[in-house]
C-alpha cells in the first residue's frame, strides 16, 4: 500500500491530509495545543487512530506512539527516538523491534524488521510548497509507519 502525506498549506498547528493511491483521504492529523509536539491521527470515517506525541524532557527528541484501544481510550504502542549520529539520520524505536534509517539529507529512509527486512519505505518528495512524503508499506504496517514519519517530521520541525 502507498500513502501520499501532505501537509497543509495554511494551519495554526501541525495539521495534515493522507491520501491513498486512488487520491482518497485515508487518515487526517490535526496538531494540538501542547507542549511539545502532540498530533492526534483520525481514520477516513473520523475515528480516532493513534496518537504522537513529543516528550519534552529528554536528552535527544523522542515521541511516544499510541493507538486505540477499541473502546475509546488509547494504549501505547511505542517510541521512537532519534540517534546521536555524524552522518546519516537515525532513530530507534522500541515498538515491534523496528529500525529506521535515513540517508544523508534526511529525505528518505527505511524502516526494517528485526531481521533486516524492509518494512516500509519513505520518500520526502522536492520542490513542493509543503511537506509532502511517500510512505510505502504494507497495509497491516502502514499507520505505525505514519506515526514514525509524523514524529521524524515533528522533530526536523523542531530542530529548524
Amino acid at each position: 500500500m502507498k500513502l501520499l502525506f501532505k501537509q497543509r498549506l495554511f494551519s495554526w498547528f501541525d495539521s495534515y491530509d493522507i491520501f491513498d493511491e486512488t487520491g482518497a483521504v485515508r487518515y487526517t492529523v490535526k496538531g494540538q495545543l501542547a507542549w511539545g509536539h502532540l498530533l492526534k491521527i483520525f481514520d477516513a470515517a473520523g475515528q480516532y487512530a493513534g496518537t504522537v506525541r513529543q516528550k519534552i524532557f529528554a536528552l535527544l527528541p523522542t515521541f511516544l506512539l499510541y493507538g486505540s484501544d477499541g473502546r475509546g481510550g488509547e494504549v501505547r504502542i511505542g517510541r521512537v527516538r532519534k540517534k546521536l549520529t555524524f552522518i546519516g539520520h537515525k532513530y530507534s524505536l522500541d515498538c515491534n523491534g523496528w529500525t529506521v534509517k535515513g540517508d544523508v539529507f534526511g529525505w528518505d529512509y527505511t524502516i526494517a524488521d528485526r531481521r533486516g527486512k524492509t518494512v516500509a519505505v519513505i520518500g520526502k518528495e522536492l520542490f513542493r510548497l509543503t511537506d509532502t512524503y511517500t510512505i510505502e508499506a504494507a497495509e497491516k504496517n502502514i499507520l505505525r509507519a505514519l506515526m514514525v514519519v509524523l514524529a521524524i517530521d515533528a522533530e526536523k520541525c523542531s530542530a529548524r
